[in-house]
């Protein structure tokens, strides 16, 4: 399961001051996640599993990101494009 399934964007936020405070003490963690919150971690490695081989990639770069920031930009595109498909 992921670690933010069950948290809000507010409580992520959270959450990632608390990873940053552990960090920040010496910390380490490996999170799998789909949560572009999470995965804006600043300094953090991030492995994307999408393709093979898996590669460290930049969080711009990762299809989820793309994926939000269109859905957030135009929600009503990809909302017609669902409900074209139910038809």
């Amino acid at each position: 399961m992921s670690p933010e399934a069950a948290l809000s964007p507010q409580s992520q936020l959270a959450f990632l001051a608390m990873i940053k405070d552990s960090v920040d003490d010496g910390g380490q963690f490996l999170i799998a996640t789909h949560s572009p919150i999470l995965m804006a971690i600043p300094g953090a490695t991030i492995y994307s599993f999408d393709e093979r081989p898996v590669e460290a990639m930049q969080f711009e770069d990762l299809e989820h990101v793309t994926l939000m920031r269109e859905f957030l930009a135009a929600p009503e595109r990809f909302l017609r494009h669902l409900w074209a498909e139910g038809d």
